[in-house]
Order: C-alpha cells, then structure tokens, then sequence
C-alpha cells in the first residue's frame, strides 16, 4: 500500500523522506529522518519503533546496512516489514520481509534508496531511484520528481490517498514535515507539491525564528509584529 524514498543530498548533507500510500496519514507511521544522522522507512504491516531504532543505531556509528542487519536479526516480526535506510554517508540498504504485500520492491544506489508494496510493477522503486538520480537541485523537489516519476510509471495498483515528506539540516527538528493526511481525489503527491511551493519561501525564516527570533522576517500575520 506505499512507496517510499530516502535520500541524502551529496552537496548540503540533507535527508530527505517521502511516502504516499492509499493508507491515511502515511506520513505520520512510516517517515524518520535526523539531521546529521541518515533517514529511514518503516513500511508495510507498519513498525513506527523500527524507524526510531534504525537512527539510533547509526547515530551510534553503525553504517545504513549494519543498523538494518541489528534490526533484522532482533526485531519481532521483521517478515512483515519492509525498511529503506540511509546513513551520513549516503549507503544505503533495503530489506523486504516474506510477507511484504502484493508486488513489492527495493532499489537502492549512492544517496538514494527507494521501496514498496502492493505496486503496479517491481520497477518502480528503480524508476524512482534513477529519477532522483538524475534531478538536481533542493532535495525537497528531487524527491518530489522521485514521486511523481512513481506515480506517472503506475505507483501503487490502487488509488493512493496520503502522502508527506521530511527534510532534516543542521537543526534537532525537521525543517520541513510536510503532509497530506488524506486527499479523496487521489492525488496527494500533487497537493504534497503544491505545499512545498508554499511552505518553500518561508522555510529559511522559521528557522531563524527559532535560533534567532530578533532578526526573523515578519509575514503580516495577525500578532506579528
């Protein structure tokens, strides 16, 4: 019921996560991401701890394939998961248990790591992949290409609805966390997009208004003054 890519943008050293699902809230269950650390999917029959866990272990030192194997070997169920991590520097590492549903599928490169279930076709995370591969730019619109190269190749064999995306910097909290919890109409990547091109041109300013409140712009709300 999902797809997911993780990635890690080799200029800035950002993570980037986004997801879509025909699920509500996908966003809220399967998206992990830390700054300075790597980022992380927990999909399928849903496992939010292993997310949690997987940036543990590599802010620990474990490479993006050692914190997958400690999870594979110790976690409870792991045949009904399917994980996707990313690590500082930029390896990357799959896993799909037996009991992935339907059509599923990992691909993972340099940066990059990208998996589903339920799909139209086994090729999508690598068209998803290749997709990022070739972008440039912000890793926000990267991964929304990512996305959207998914979508346009079949994405999932049925509507999705949900869909969110999480950009970590050099900051303890996401600088981005971006979600569409349900969208009836079935195009939550689109309306994920539109989002972005809201939120991108304030990004910068609510950063500084948390390290630096003094200095940050003012946007006209009411009480900002």
């Amino acid at each position: 019921m999902t797809f997911s890519i993780v990635a890690r943008c080799e200029k800035t050293g950002m993570f980037g996560m986004a997801v879509s699902s025909s699920s509500p809230a996908v966003a809220a269950r399967c998206a992990f991401a830390r700054a300075g650390v790597g980022a992380f999917s927990s999909q399928n029959i849903t496992d939010p701890s292993l997310g949690v866990l997987g940036l543990d272990l590599m802010q620990k030192g474990k490479s993006a394939q050692e914190a997958l194997n400690d999870i594979i070997s110790s976690a409870d169920h792991i045949e009904y998961r399917q994980l996707a991590t990313i690590d500082n520097n930029g390896d990357t590492a799959c896993f799909s248990g037996e009991n992935t549903l339907g059509i599923n599928a990992t691909f993972n490169d340099k940066n990059v790591a990208c998996a589903g279930n339920l799909l139209s076709g086994i090729h999508i995370p690598e068209i998803m992949t290749k997709a990022f591969k070739a972008s440039s730019g912000y890793i926000a619109d990267r991964l929304l290409i990512a996305m959207q190269a998914a979508v346009s190749a079949g994405g999932e064999e049925g509507p999705i609805h949900s869909a969110g995306m999480l950009i970590v910097d050099k900051v303890s909290w996401p600088i981005a966390n971006l979600r569409v919890d349900w969208h009836e109409d079935a195009d939550p990547i689109g309306e994920l997009e539109k989002l972005w091109r809201l939120y991108e041109p304030q990004l910068e300013a609510y950063v500084t208004r948390a390290l630096d409140p003094r200095v940050a712009p003012s946007y006209g709300v009411p009480g900002d003054e």
